[in-house]
């Protein structure tokens, strides 16, 4: 079994390269990423699809906690990041995958009890109105899913969400088996269609236009842990869609160390339960990270979960600024700082082991994954 010294080799081998502090533009880091493929696949039993769906995850445990938790080992980390598939048809597998530094040449070598406003102060929270905004990027990557949350497209047929709102981590959720993604479009009356009404003084009404997604990958580190431990750093999924969407996606990214972002900020847009069938937008300062999750106090609601986290910044081998999703929206957190209560909204920062993860998901071919 690999040690500590071999997890702490894959650690650096995705080191970034930052641009001098002379650059002014916040740039987009070059990362060396890792390269994850599957070992071996064994066919489960058919899940119940038992479990109620949470639209938010709450934890006592913050920043300093996990912090303070060991490092885990190379084995832990290829079961964490070992996956569980289901199929439309209700049929499920499980994943062993293996983790590979790769040359320059390519070969392989539950705390105290409080509301769900999640609102801190002014709510600064925006509602996004009128097609010319909902239907253009990056407001479109915006989805809304089945079973109550909000997920990011990231390509043609795949969309990007919170591993809680398609397994609890002990069973799938109630509607996993049938799970579809809604698209916003206009709302046309009768005898109006193409008729241009942008004009109109009121906000155009939308409507959900859905999709059945074919299967969904979910990290056997969510489903083995849970909020309180390892669980809360791998809550995160991938949908696959039946047909392609044929709107704009955004990429996703390695996420940079929040003292790099442009701001210190992140932004993002999701479908929070307290304005039905709005999307809202909002954007805030990074309180603290951890290797796997950043702290923030984004305005959020329940709905608003697996939001994709983004940020903006300039890309120096396309010579142009450009969005990359760099974690997901999963929940809330409640802690005790120093004695003094605290609370956080917490996003999932994709690390280069989850980048490595979720492009092969998404591309199939792991050459081309290997710029975060």
């Amino acid at each position: 079994m690999a040690g500590l010294s071999t997890l702490i080799l894959l650690l650096c081998a995705a080191k970034d390269v930052m641009p001098s502090s002379s650059h002014w533009k916040p740039t987009w880091p070059s990362y060396r990423v890792p390269v994850i493929l599957p070992r071996s696949t064994l066919n489960l039993d058919k899940p119940q699809f038992d479990a109620e769906a949470r639209l938010e995850v709450v934890s006592p445990c913050g920043p300093e906690c996990h912090k303070s938790s060991p490092l885990p080992t190379y084995k832990e980390v290829k079961n964490y990041l070992s996956y569980e598939t289901l199929y439309a048809n209700g049929s499920l597998t499980e994943t062993e995958v293996g983790i590979y530094i790769l040359s320059n040449s390519g070969d392989a070598s539950q705390g105290k009890s409080r509301t769900k406003r999640q609102i801190y102060g002014y709510d600064s929270r925006f509602s996004i109105f009128g097609k010319d905004f909902l239907l253009n990027y990056p407001f479109s990557t915006s989805v809304k899913l089945s079973t109550g949350c909000t997920g990011t497209l990231v390509a043609e047929k795949h969309v990007l969400t919170a591993a809680h709102c398609i397994h609890d981590g002990k069973s799938y959720v109630k509607g996993a088996q049938k799970l579809r993604v809604g698209f916003l479009k206009p709302k046309l009356k009768d005898g109006s269609k193409g008729a241009n009404i942008t004009n109109s003084a009121m906000p155009e009404k939308m409507k959900f236009q859905w999709i059945r997604v074919k299967r969904t990958h979910v990290p056997k580190g969510w489903i083995k842990g849970n909020a309180n431990d390892i669980g809360m750093d791998y809550d995160y999924a991938l949908l696959e869609l039946k047909k392609p969407h044929k709107r704009k996606f955004m990429k996703i990214g390695v996420s940079p160390p929040a003292r790099h972002l442009p701001g210190g900020r992140i932004h993002f847009s999701g479908y929070d339960n307290d304005r039905p069938g709005n999307l809202v937008y909002r954007f805030c300062d990074v309180k603290d990270e951890t290797y796997d999750l950043l702290y923030q106090q984004c305005d959020a609601q329940p709905g608003a979960s697996g939001s994709g986290v983004y940020v903006r910044m300039w890309k120096r081998q396309n010579h142009k600024w450009e969005r990359k999703i760099i974690g997901i929206f999963s929940g809330h957190q409640w802690v005790d700082m120093n004695g003094t209560p605290q609370d956080f909204n917490v996003a999932v920062r994709i690390t280069p082991l989850k980048y490595a993860q979720i492009c092969y998901w998404i591309k199939g071919n792991y050459l081309d994954c290997r710029e975060g």
